[in-house]
């Protein structure tokens, strides 16, 4: 999984980053709304990793 989450870190980053300087700005600068959407964006990410391995996994044939 960590494998498969090391090949899109930086730009998951990149949009997890971007997306909470724009909630920061638009939710009138109110950091804790800009923390939640951080907060869901990184436990998105790694779950999405932890998804996207367990479906590669099933389409190649190999048993988890």
């Amino acid at each position: 999984m960590f494998e498969q989450y090391k090949k899109t870190l930086w730009g998951v980053q990149a949009v997890i980053l971007t997306v909470t300087v724009w909630v920061f700005f638009v939710s009138d600068h109110r950091l804790s709304a800009a923390a939640v959407f951080y907060v869901v964006m990184q436990i998105g990410g790694v779950l999405g990793a932890a998804w996207a391995y367990r479906l590669k996994s099933r389409l190649e044939g190999r048993s988890l």
